[in-house]
């Protein structure tokens, strides 16, 4: 029986990993010169009560940003700081988006949700919508959390995941992802994909790699969701990875 589902399970992987490849990203140069990034920044953190944007919101306050957290459930964030503002809205209603998008020069996204086991669309329709409020603003750069494993990333969580979590687990979820990032690639915007290895709670240890070829085809990468949030901040002044997606891990 084991074998049966083994003969199954790993051609439908071997598949799912072929329609979830992407060629990578052409590095492009910054559209405008007058979008130069540095110093305090007004920041708008998509998904700031979850793991990475909690950490997002913590470190761009104390590295004295200007910071709009967009969350669902304010009641959930239990962070308070006089540079800080809380704005409850829904990254599926476009005109909830837009009212908190508005003054901001960036937009750090880390959305993500737990409805794994079906078709939904809530990262690549949010995405959408950020992406219209950012033009209609004239919000200029984007640094967006996706995953490894997708795209030009396919395989680079390692055996287990490439073979037993992702095809088992998450097909729907990392599949809405790949629509994000072709959202993204398609945009005017200046924007970065940031592609981390599996997340952990772990402290900052301000050392990891960075780059196209993070990852392993064989074992689990692993990082901190401090660790992420270090990097995805770092590329609001820095345009070595712009219009690309680089691994983290």
């Amino acid at each position: 029986m084991f074998r049966i589902f083994l003969l199954v399970l790993i051609p439908y992987a071997l598949v799912l990993a072929v329609m979830l490849w992407r060629r990578a990203p052409v590095r492009r140069e910054r559209k405008t010169e007058s979008r130069e990034m540095g110093g305090s920044l007004r920041a708008l953190v998509i998904g700031a009560t979850g793991g990475t944007g909690r950490q997002l919101v913590q470190q761009a306050l104390g590295q004295g940003h200007q910071v709009t957290a967009f969350v669902r459930d304010p009641a959930k964030l239990q962070i308070e700081h006089a540079n800080l503002r809380v704005v409850k809205g829904d990254v599926l209603d476009y005109a909830s988006v837009e009212a908190a998008m508005r003054g901001q020069n960036a937009v750090l996204s880390a959305l993500g949700h737990k409805r794994f086991f079906y078709p939904n669309r809530i990262q690549s329709d949010g995405m959408r919508n950020i992406l219209r409020a950012m033009k209609a603003c004239d919000v200029p750069r984007l640094i967006c959390e996706t995953a490894l494993g997708i795209g030009s990333a396919v395989g680079r969580l390692g055996l287990p995941h490439t073979f037993f979590i992702l095809p088992l687990i998450l097909p729907f979820y990392m599949w809405d992802k790949v629509r994000q990032e072709e959202l993204i690639i398609a945009s005017d915007r200046d924007w970065v994909i940031v592609r981390p290895g599996i997340l952990t709670n772990g402290d900052a240890r301000g050392t990891y790699r960075h780059g196209p070829k993070v990852g392993s085809y064989l074992w689990p990468v692993m990082i901190s969701r401090a660790d992420v949030a270090d990097f995805m901040l770092k590329q609001l002044a820095d345009d070595k990875y712009l219009g690309t997606a680089p691994g983290v891990g």
